[in-house]
Formats: C-alpha cells, sequence, structure tokens
C-alpha cells in the first residue's frame, strides 16, 4: 500500500486527521504549481530526516529551506561519520555523570544520538578553515550553506554513509536556496568566531549573517509568481524569520506582494506561554502573514514521525 494511500485509509481523527487533511492539500498545492519552502528547527537533522527530505528535493517538491545552524551541519556531521555515532538508549534515565562520560569520551549528546567530536566536527573544521581561510585572501563572502556546498561537490570528503541519505547533498546537488538565520548558534559558528579570537582569520564577515539572509529570502520570494506555501517543522528563528519576509515586503517595503499562499505547521509547542513556536495560524493573520482563505493546518505532534509520512505522501 503506497504511504498516501495508507494515510487516506487509517488517519482520519485528531493529529492523523490533520496530517491526511495536510498531505491532501500540500499534494494539491504541488500540483498546481505551487512553491515550497521547508523550515527546519529543533534536531530534524540529527533524526536523519535526511531520509525522507532528500527525495522531496530530488523530485523537486521542496523548492527551498530556512533552517537553524544546527541543522544545516548536523547532516553533513552524520554523512561524514555516521558509524561513529553512539545510540543512547536509556536516555530518560541517563544521569549527570553519565552524560559527562560520554564528555570526557569526546561525544556531544542530543537526546538518544552522541555526536562525535573528532570524527565530525574537528574533520570537517579542517577543509571548512582553508576555505574560510581563501575568501579571505580573496575578499570573498558567502552564506554558510555555500561553503558547504562547495566542501560536498569539491572538497573530496569522505562520505561514512549513504549519500541518498543526505538532504544538504541532494540541496547541493539542485543548487538549491538554503537561509540561514542566527548561523552564529550553531557548532561551526562557534568555531568561526573562536578563529578569529586566536586570530587564525581576522574577521567573521566572510560569512554573511541574518539580514542578508533575508534580503536574499526577499529576493527569492518575489523572484517568482507561482504561489508560495511554508511547511513550519518546529518553531523557533527558522520558522519565525521565514514567515515574517511577507510583512516585511508589504508593510515596510511597501510592495504588494501576495501573502503565503499554502501553510502548515507541525510542532509540539502550546501558544499558552506566549511562545511564538506554537502560536496558531489564525495569529499569524493579525501580522500580515496569512490571509483568511488561506490554506491553514496544525498538527501537534512529533515532527519526527509526521515529516517522514508527510513527504513520503508527496505525488511524484
Amino acid at each position: 500500500m503506497a504511504i498516501r494511500e495508507f494515510i487516506q485509509r487509517h488517519y482520519h481523527h485528531f493529529n492523523a486527521g490533520a496530517l491526511a487533511d495536510c498531505a491532501e492539500s500540500l499534494n494539491g498545492f504541488l500540483g498546481g504549481d505551487g512553491r515550497l519552502i521547508v523550515t527546519l528547527a529543533g534536531a530534524m537533522s540529527t533524526a536523519g530526516i535526511g531520509r525522507s527530505l532528500a527525495p522531496a528535493i530530488r523530485a523537486q517538491k521542496v523548492h527551498a529551506i530556512c533552517c537553524t545552524g544546527a541543522n544545516l551541519e548536523e547532516d553533513l556531521f552524520r554523512l561524514v561519520a555516521d558509524s561513529s555515532y553512539e545510540r543512547v538508549d536509556d536516555w530518560r534515565d541517563w544521569s549527570a555523570q553519565a552524560d559527562a562520560d560520554l564528555a570526557e569520551r569526546g561525544m556531544n549528546r542530543v537526546t538518544d544520538v552522541a555526536i562525535p567530536e573528532e570524527e565530525a566536527i574537528r574533520y570537517i573544521e579542517k577543509p571548512l578553515l582553508q576555505l574560510w581561510k581563501d575568501a579571505e585572501a580573496a575578499g570573498d563572502k558567502r552564506y554558510p550553506h555555500e561553503y558547504l556546498y562547495d566542501l560536498l561537490l569539491h572538497g573530496e570528503l569522505e562520505f561514512d554513509s549513504d549519500s541518498n541519505d543526505s538532504w544538504l547533498l541532494a540541496a547541493a546537488d539542485a543548487n538549491l536556496p538554503i537561509f540561514v538565520p542566527g548561523w552564529e548558534d550553531s557548532t561551526l559558528g562557534n568555531i568561526l568566531v573562536s578563529r578569529v579570537i586566536d586570530c587564525t582569520i581576522q574577521s567573521a564577515d566572510i560569512v554573511k549573517g541574518g539580514l542578508h539572509a533575508m534580503q536574499a529570502l526577499a529576493d527569492w520570494y518575489r523572484e517568482d509568481d507561482s504561489p508560495t506555501g511554508i511547511l513550519q517543522v518546529g518553531g523557533g528563528i527558522a520558522g519565525d524569520f521565514a514567515i515574517c519576509v511577507v510583512p516585511m515586503l508589504r508593510q515596510d517595503v511597501g510592495e504588494e506582494v501576495p501573502l503565503w499562499a499554502w501553510f502548515a505547521q507541525i510542532s509540539e509547542s502550546r501558544p499558552s506561554y506566549g511562545g511564538y513556536s506554537g502560536a496558531p495560524p489564525n495569529e499569524k493573520i493579525s501580522w500580515g502573514k496569512l490571509g483568511l482563505d488561506t490554506p491553514r493546518f496544525v498538527i501537534e505532534s512529533d515532527a519526527t514521525i509526521v515529516l517522514p509520512l508527510l513527504l513520503a505522501s508527496l505525488e511524484s
């Protein structure tokens, strides 16, 4: 049974029903020549979302990505060091001492998986540092993902997992637009600042920041007349940054661009404590992001369960 057929057969109520409705609507939106940007927050790359996202990128169902710096780099870390990752099966009973023991062995835990410092992070640091030095010598400035695209396509990296499971490699092959707000909140961003502090690099300006990314996102949003939708996975800066491009253009620039034409969010966050990440779609209407007629979906569930089903349901 195909995934879409399975969802239609078994998912009818509550969050399952919301997923089914969302999947049918998204298939219709993309079938009507809609463009889709996917925003990634949380630890989706560490969770291996590339297994689902990479095929959707290759099938041209995803047209841009807005993600945290952690999601950008952690797909690459997994690609080059997968066999050195460790599964933490009893993480719910994990002690502070157990975490300290991981640190002693050079492992960095994300819930139930530990990322190896040397095989992943330091392995990438060396060739990336050379790209940064080359950029500084040439007076070049690039976005974070452009350096990683260069590494993937021309850096002669040794892959340690199936390259078909890397969404970043699929994006690099397609030269997909990626927008990364707040890249300094990432391991590689921290490393760049450290190399400025120790004078290995003279300035962090070789990497374009969030304001440049917002301008690039505005250019991307306006470059095509096709209706543009947004699939928000989690909340945080990735989702809030991307969706704000529309009111910025309409209210601050004074340009009559269309509102977002389709919207869905997958999140367990709730708005009851004033958090932006769980704000429901109807709150986005007053901010000039969505319209009354914009198809809007909320799936309050674990994105590592929901997103693979949703992406796999998209028609080829």
